[in-house]
């Protein structure tokens, strides 16, 4: 019911797309760019899946071809048949066939492969769509997020997510579609395809370096917003430097992505889930670590309803795609979010990025239109301007190439030691249970057996606690416990025994102001504190301990300060501020 649907406690259905068949692509000859991609690529994140008992927790989906109509959603019909010609080739005029295209391989059963990774993408919209599950994902090769209308490219044949887009619309009468594009390699042949559409939302990060790096597109870079009736509806985030990390990536989620996601509304969300964005690729040379991307799933899941269709692009590090695709899954079968490692402060690159995107996009959506901002000139990455004398160099050669820039053996050791440390301490951290609850005796019948029902708060310790604060304002006894109840249910989350806890309490502002103090004398160093409605709160927050931000519907009489925010919901709007939108000067704070 709702109360459990509130409390996340309630995993929906969750499909899982694969077939080992198209793992039967592969590279027949010498080729220093194309020969990471490989078949193990498929194999090994369904090996995982398996070994963390995933795959049996989804809802299995069958693999079907995708029929030459549904490819020419996207593709013209002279690219359909020269594509068709593969199979029936020897080796030398596959070379002679894939020499047309930039960084792209034929095998004989490419042909074959690339129409059931359509068709898959395909049944999982059908699956998601008709409501046989919530979400889901599929594991495909080849990808697709290169693909253009008239050409192979980058690895990929056909464009299995834009084909998945036009389907779903056609189909369904899908309105808004969001395509979320989190391979560090611009889909540049997804926005080919939809930029003058205004249906379709594209948003893509990648490693761009002012244009040096592959596909070094000038329409890569943060002011390609879309042409016609499509401007403002293609979002770019270009990272112009290496190394970005967990909170780069939620970063921009939360700046850019998501304030304008909710205010565009789709109806349903595409991933283009590439994972050479991940620690360990020797693609992307990033350090975002694999629990990061339960959270970006996450992110996504409280739009469209849910609806939510992940498609595998990139990822070229085994050990580190596949364990980013196993917390992918686990997000969407609606497991606990671990916790995310690593300092939460964005670099200074990932600021100016952001700044320069928020820039471009301001007069097209209401979340950002309050920006007093311009692009910014003067990159800390970039001292002088293509073209004009030497390039400085920010991490790599001017002739990185797709394929090129390769950790030697020693690093890719490194770091399937590293992954293979860092995941049995994110995941031997998942206490017991989700949720610890504190509700009045009646209604704990009504909760499901999954939450922890908490009837510790009459213990002498908390009940001193309490009086001593409380005795003041407090004077039943039915309140004194319930407040106990409150404090035991903190207790449990900062001491890992639970991820989260709701208490019902006929006295909010007390129960708030009683929180922060225990949490205080338990030693925390840095709370959060979200009031949302009109509360009265006398609490010091003047250590810096504590960001308290109350939402409410009237003015405040206590001025607002670094550490204390009143926002008027009636005057400001609620969504902007709760996901990222109204003013922000990300450099104020970096200087």
């Amino acid at each position: 019911g709702f109360l459990s649907c509130l409390l996340g406690v309630m995993a929906s259905g969750t499909a899982l797309v694969y077939d080992d068949e198209m793992t039967n692509h592969k590279l027949l000859w010498e080729d220093p760019i194309c020969t990471i991609e490989v078949p193990a690529r498929l194999s090994s994140c369904y090996e995982n899946l398996r070994r963390y008992n995933l795959v049996e927790r989804c809802m299995s989906v069958p693999v079907r071809e995708g029929t030459e109509e549904e490819i020419m959603l996207v593709h013209s019909l002279d690219y359909l048949e020269a594509v068709k010609k593969t199979p029936k080739m020897n080796e030398e005029e596959l070379r002679k066939a894939s020499a047309d295209y930039d960084a792209v391989f034929f095998h004989p059963t490419t042909y074959r492969c690339a129409k059931l990774a359509v068709g898959a993408a395909l049944q999982l919209v059908d699956a998601v769509m008709s409501g046989t599950t919530h979400n889901g994902m599929a594991l495909v090769r080849p990808p697709g997020h290169h693909s253009q209308r008239n050409a192979a490219n980058g690895f990929c044949v056909f464009n299995n997510v834009a084909i998945a887009a036009k389907y779903a619309q056609r189909k369904y009468g899908v309105q808004r579609v969001l395509i979320v594009d989190w391979d560090i390699h611009h889909g540049q042949g997804i926005q080919y395809i939809f930029e003058e559409d205004p249906s379709v939302l594209y948003f893509s990060w990648h490693r761009f370096e002012h244009q040096r790096y592959w596909p070094s597109l000038r329409e890569s870079d943060y002011d390609a917003v879309g042409r016609g009736k499509g401007e403002g509806f293609n979002i770019n985030v270009p990272w112009n430097k290496v190394g970005m990390k967990n909170a780069d990536y939620l970063a921009a989620f939360l700046h850019v992505l998501l304030p304008v996601a909710f205010e565009f509304d789709p109806e349903l969300v595409l991933v283009s889930a590439g994972y050479d964005s991940g620690i360990g690729d020797p693609e992307g040379q990033m350090n975002a670590t694999p629990e990061c991307f339960a959270h970006l799933t996450h992110f996504l899941m409280h739009l469209a309803k849910g609806k939510l269709c992940a498609v595998l692009e990139g990822g070229y590090h085994l050990k580190s795609l596949s364990e980013s695709v196993c917390m992918t899954i686990r997000t969407l079968l609606g497991d606990l979010l671990p916790s995310l490692s690593g300092e939460m402060k964005p670099c200074l690159s990932a600021l100016e990025s952001i700044h320069d995107v928020r820039a471009a996009h301001k007069s097209y959506w209401k979340c950002l239109s309050c920006e007093d901002l311009t692009p910014l000139k003067d990159l800390s990455t970039k001292l002088c301007q293509l073209g004009e004398g030497e390039g400085v160099q920010t991490s790599t050669p001017l002739m990185n190439q797709l394929g090129a820039g390769k950790t030697n053996r020693d690093e890719a050791a490194k770091t399937d030691k590293f992954l293979e440390l860092h995941m049995k301490e994110v995941l031997s951290l998942e206490p017991p249970f989700k949720t610890a609850v504190a509700v009045a005796e009646g209604n704990a019948d009504l909760l499901p057996s999954s939450v922890q029902i908490e009837m510790d708060g009459d213990s002498e310790e908390l009940k001193a606690i309490v009086r001593e604060f409380a005795a003041e304002f407090v004077k039943e006894e039915k309140v004194l416990n319930v407040l106990g109840n409150m404090l035991a249910v903190l207790e449990k989350i900062v001491n890992k025994k639970v991820t989260g806890g709701l208490v019902v309490s006929p006295e909010a502002s007390i129960s708030s102001a009683l929180a922060l103090k225990h949490c205080r004398n338990l030693g925390l160093q840095k709370v959060l504190c979200v009031c949302v409605g009109d509360m009265d709160m006398r609490t010091d927050l003047d250590d810096g301990k504590v960001l308290l931000i109350n939402i409410c519907g009237k003015q405040s009489e206590q001025a607002n300060t670094k550490y204390r925010i009143s926002l008027n919901w009636k005057e400001v709007g609620l969504i902007p501020f709760l996901f990222g939108g109204g003013s922000f000067s990300p450099l104020s704070r970096v200087h």
